[in-house]
């Protein structure tokens, strides 16, 4: 990032990135936690997952507010004010990142009382770990202003969808050859659910990357791996 005449607004850009890179660091241990607490069936790891979630909701407004008097009072252009507006983005990513960490606790909590799977709890963790690594590595991209790697990340996304297609479809075998598995399931459901959703915030998150760099994102079409979960679907 290019130094500025005014050292005041230098600092504050600094400032924003900290306090996203903050935000990126809490989202990745709610993420990490909440797959510890369900490998483990902890319920206390659970409720510290959903505790923390307030600390990352502060930060995402304070995020909102650092823009907006950054926009009003620096009015910022081209790369500047790529890196703002990208900013308010990104934080948005890590704050939804953070629920679905937060939902897949409280899942977790009320699956302690139910019996679920093992391999499908297995399934679960290995598609959170994919996220989680994918996690971790934007938030080092965004660190270093690393498009190649953003885009590797970016990339992942096909294995992510891959791995949460065939999750489903076993999650679905499991609940027609034993009905004593629906309830269980259906919180497993949920759970691969919200973490492929925070898997796509992890791709937005590296899309954004580049755009703060570059001025735009990735050329080619994002790959998507879970198209045919919903061909049955769209073809009746």
């Amino acid at each position: 990032m290019a130094e500025h005449t005014l050292k005041r607004f230098d600092e504050e850009l600094e400032r924003l990135s900290s306090t996203i890179s903050e935000m990126g660091g809490l989202a990745e241990t709610a993420l990490t936690q909440s797959l510890v607490a369900l490998r483990q069936g902890d319920s206390e790891v659970a409720e510290q997952v959903i505790a923390a979630d307030a600390r990352v909701d502060a930060l995402d407004i304070a995020v909102q507010e650092q823009t907006v008097k950054l926009l009003a009072l620096r009015q910022p252009m081209a790369v500047d004010l790529r890196v703002i507006l990208s900013s308010i983005k990104i934080a948005a990513a890590l704050e939804r990142i953070a629920d679905y960490a937060k939902n897949t606790a409280k899942r977790t909590i009320v699956l302690n009382n139910v019996t679920a799977p093992p391999a499908a709890v297995t399934g679960i963790d290995r598609l959170g770990r994919l996220v989680r690594t994918a996690l971790k590595d934007v938030l080092d991209a965004f660190a270093s202003g690393d498009v190649a790697k953003a885009h590797d990340v970016w990339q992942r996304d096909e294995e992510i969808d891959q791995v949460y297609t065939g999750l489903f479809r076993e999650l679905l075998t499991y609940m027609m050859e034993d009905p004593r598995t629906i309830t269980s399931c259906t919180h497993l459901l949920f759970m691969a659910k919200n973490i492929e959703r925070a898997g796509d915030h992890v791709t937005n998150i590296a899309e954004l990357v580049s755009f703060r760099t570059t001025g735009h994102g990735f050329d080619e079409a994002r790959p998507k791996g879970s198209a045919s979960l919903y061909a049955a679907s769209n073809a009746s």
